[in-house]
Formats: structure tokens, sequence, C-alpha cells
């Protein structure tokens, strides 16, 4: 039956996160730091505000843009964290999780032929989703000599008549990099220059450390009128099971997304909804406690696999360490699957966020102990390979 799926689907490889996931399930006393996803329970209060929505019936269908309430709760909340203002009633979209909002805003703005340029390493699905959207990906490679940062003079030669948008996703997955002001302003000036549309991934941007700031881009002078905003509350609330995430966008291009959201989607899931306002009204505190004991975590992570002789970029964001595994004289691969095979850990080779070089991604986003245990476990594989 293959002469029925599309060629741009077809030609898309699955996903490489699910492929060491899928193996690990099948092995006994794995320690995971593959799954990019909180450890930790969606609070009690969030928990406990699901349970009386269902109770009290509340089970049918939303607004196509998501409660009302909810939005007007975002819009507040947006505008109390980063200064930037947007309308509940026609700049606000409730989606099913960040992974909706991406298509959508792809969907809605891209056609045959325009070209969206993407830094990497970058999250797996961007790519597919453009090609998805009938767009060309273009790659624009960011080392960690300059921290993933965006360089702007790369940036540049990467544009063409034909490039449409620029994604970006800061702090990032799988880095953890966390781009500065400074560096924002100057893909913002080429933005402007160039007439691009930026969509901004901002799914992490309460999880940062160390003293460091998360800019939202549409707050950055002039880019609130060319820039989709895309978030979340898997992340910061530990809240991935309940697929709820949103789109702020300029009125035009998101009643584009709201169109085909309609079509495909209806609206998210009620109480889920329910369940997102009750984190933005009474969350915070889990939010901040959340972050300091990830925070607890980045420091063991990276002073772990640096004195393994692993060296590790410093993440300021997200929960995510990404060592160079060169030493072990493997690729990333390799590394990972032997790793896995040998001592039960898992990680994500780096290829798999269209990494170059001797790259794995470790998530930190489980307990301390864990860690503990499988850097531990590290230790004697390095002896082995190192």
């Amino acid at each position: 039956m293959r002469e029925f799926v599309s060629r741009r689907v077809a030609n898309v490889p699955p996903s490489g996160i699910r492929r060491f996931f899928d193996i690990a399930a099948t092995m006994d006393d794995v320690i995971s730091l593959g799954i990019g996803e909180p450890d930790f329970i969606t609070p009690r209060p969030i928990l406990e505000a699901g349970i009386s929505s269902l109770r009290k019936g509340e089970t049918h269908y939303t607004s196509n843009s998501g409660i009302l309430e909810l939005r007007q709760a975002l819009s507040t909340h947006l505008e109390r964290l980063y200064g930037v203002h947007y309308d509940p009633k026609s700049e606000l979209l409730i989606t099913v999780g960040v992974s909706e909002a991406l298509h959508l805003a792809l969907t809605a703005v891209v056609d045959p032929g325009d070209e969206v340029i993407i830094p990497i390493p970058c999250f797996v699905s961007y790519q597919p989703v453009v090609i998805f959207a009938d767009g060309t990906p273009v790659t624009l490679k960011t080392r960690v000599e300059d921290g993933f940062q965006i360089q702007t003079e790369a940036l540049e030669a990467k544009i063409t008549p034909q490039t449409k948008a620029l994604m970006i996703a800061y702090p990032n997955n799988p880095t953890g990099a966390v781009m500065s002001r400074d560096r924002l302003l100057d893909v913002a000036n080429i933005a402007e220059k160039y007439d691009l549309l930026v969509i901004s991934d901002e799914i992490y941007d309460r999880l940062v450390y160390g003293g460091h700031k998360h800019v939202c881009f549409a707050s950055l002078p002039g880019m609130r009128e060319r820039t989709i905003t895309l978030g979340g509350f898997s992340k910061d609330y530990a809240m991935t099971g309940w697929r709820v995430g949103y789109a702020a966008a300029p009125a035009q291009i998101l009643a584009a997304m709201r169109k085909i959201h309609q079509y495909t989607i209806m609206c998210a899931p009620t109480i889920s909804q329910v369940t997102a306002l009750e984190a933005l009204t009474n969350g915070e505190e889990h939010v901040q406690a959340m972050v300091a004991k990830y925070d607890r975590r980045r420091h063991l992570i990276v002073a772990g696999l640096n004195e393994l002789g692993l060296p590790t970029f410093e993440p300021h964001g997200a929960f995510y360490a990404f060592p160079n595994i060169e030493a072990s004289g493997m690729d990333d691969e390799t590394f990972a699957e032997r790793l896995l095979q040998e001592e039960r850990v898992a990680v994500v080779p780096g290829n798999a966020f269209n990494a170059e070089g001797h790259f794995v991604r470790c998530s930190y986003a489980t307990s301390y102990e864990h860690i503990e245990e499988a850097l531990e476990r590290m230790r004697r594989f390095m002896k082995r390979y190192g």
C-alpha cells in the first residue's frame, strides 16, 4: 500500500528519539536520561481543578479559540512577565500542545517553495513539520564555541528570495542554550531587514537558571507584528499528558491558524484548558519549586559529565545537558546503543536533533538519585572506552 502514501511523508524518517525509547522499554533496570518530560506529577491544585471540572460535568466543546477566561489569564501572564500584550479575543489560540501550535503556524504561512530557516541542533519535529506544510527547511548550524547562539553573519548568508520565515527555540532543546537579549536584537534586525516572519517556540520559557533571563522575542522593538509566539504548560507546570499549549500572534495570522484549527481539531480538551487556567492562576510557587530542583540536578549532571572526560556545555535553560562524547572513540549512535545495552543508561544521539559532531542529549528531568546512579554507570562505561 506504499504507493498511496505521499512522497513528502514517506521521505521523512521516524523520530530518532523514539527508537531508543522503544529499545529501552524492552529492558530491565534502565535509567532514562532520554525522555524530555518532567518526572514531577502535575501539582496537586492543578490536578484538583481538573477533577472538579469533571465532577461539574464540564465535558463539552469550548470555543474554537479556547475558554475566554483562560485566554484572558494568558494575556495577563504574558504582559506581566514580558511586557507584550495580546488581545485575548483575536490574538490568542489554545491548542493541543505546542506541537499543534507549530503545525498551525507553518501550515498557515508557508506556501510551496517557501524556505524556513531552522537553527540546528533543534527539536526533532521542526524540519518534518516544515516539509509537511509543503515548505523547504534550511538548516543553520550553531556551534558550542558560540554557546549555540545564532550568529548573524551565518544567518544572513542563508537568506534567499524564497526565505519566508525563521524558526527559533530558546531555551533550546537539545542544548539548553539561552539566547542573550543582544543576540536576539541582532536577529530582530535581520528579520526586519529582510521582512521575515519569526516563529518562536518558547515552551521552556520559565526553566532558566543561574541568573539568566528568558527574553520573549515578540517583546523586542518592532517584533510583535512579525512574530508567532508558541508556548504551553507541559514543561513549566509538569503537564505533558494534558496536551495543552497556545499560540500568540497578530490577529490576521492568528485568524488563519484558527481556521486550520477549526477544521482539524475543533478545540483543545476542555479539562486541560481548565487545568491550564489553574496553572496560570495559582501555579507559580510550584514552578519555582521545580526550577530549584532542576537547577540542583543541572549542577550535578554537568559536573559529573565533565569529570568523566565528556566536555559539556553549561545549559542555562530547559532540562538537557549536551556532552561531547568524542573521547569515547565512538559516534553518537554507537555510544548511545552501547551505553544502553551495556550499562542500562538511555541517552539520545545528537544526530536525532540534526547536530553535527559527537554529541548526545542527557535529560536531567529525572531524580537526583537516578542521575547519580547514571553517572556511576557511565563512569564504568568510560573506563572501558575512554
